[in-house]
């Protein structure tokens, strides 16, 4: 067996390869996503993947000035779960700006409005049977929405508790397997990393100017 010095390695990273698509199909046009069926050229073979076609979505992890995030109540149906969530929704807005959809579901779900936003961290949620990619905005500096401005929550959101918990407690409730949303999971996790290295390798983003202004 060839040594090699763990030092001489490049970090470990993703990386972006589309193979060739020969064939593709829309087997299943459904209300809110679609599930395709591809004909995938690997070079040494061809296979046939079906997966659902996800628009993508954002997730906000809200902190207040004591460092208790904020988490909604809501019924998943295709799990049979209530989930301790943190606000999130569709990029259903063409050409919409990640961080300017975060700043309206926050809005939207949880009646707040936040002064400083950052980038908090990226992922798939099911690499393997969705296109979904979900990114997660830390928000601070929270102020409520006017009670006029308000929006009119329907549907599993009309029935939506919202509960401010402390986060190293929302860690114990990851750890400890209370909570199991993704969102709730991996921002979680990812604000309590941030929190360790002081918040200075956080990327700021802002919901009010253009993406080129930033």
């Amino acid at each position: 067996m060839t040594s090699t010095h763990a030092g001489s390695l490049d970090p470990a990273a993703d990386v972006a390869a589309r193979h060739e698509v020969l064939e593709h199909e829309v087997v299943y046009a459904g209300r809110v996503w679609d599930v395709a069926r591809d004909v995938v050229d690997l070079g040494e073979s061809q296979v046939v993947r079906e997966y659902v076609a996800h628009t993508g979505a954002v997730a906000v992890i809200a902190l207040d000035d004591e460092d208790r995030v904020l988490l909604l109540s809501q019924y998943r149906h295709p799990v049979g779960h209530v989930l301790w969530e943190p606000p999130a929704g569709l990029l259903d807005v063409p050409g919409e700006d990640p961080v300017r959809a975060a700043a309206r579901e926050l809005a939207e779900e949880a009646d707040l409005v936040a002064g400083r936003w950052w980038r908090l961290v990226e992922f798939f949620t099911t690499p393997g049977g969705s296109s979904e990619r979900i990114t997660v905005f830390l928000a601070r500096d929270l102020s409520p929405v006017p009670e006029a401005e308000r929006f009119v929550r329907e549907d599993e959101e009309a029935a939506m508790v919202a509960r401010w918990v402390p986060l190293d407690e929302a860690v114990e409730g990851v750890l400890g397997d209370r909570f199991a949303s993704p969102t709730t999971t991996v921002g979680v996790l990812a604000a309590v990393a941030a929190r360790a290295r002081g918040w200075d390798t956080l990327e700021p983003a802002d919901p009010v100017a253009a993406p080129e202004e930033r």
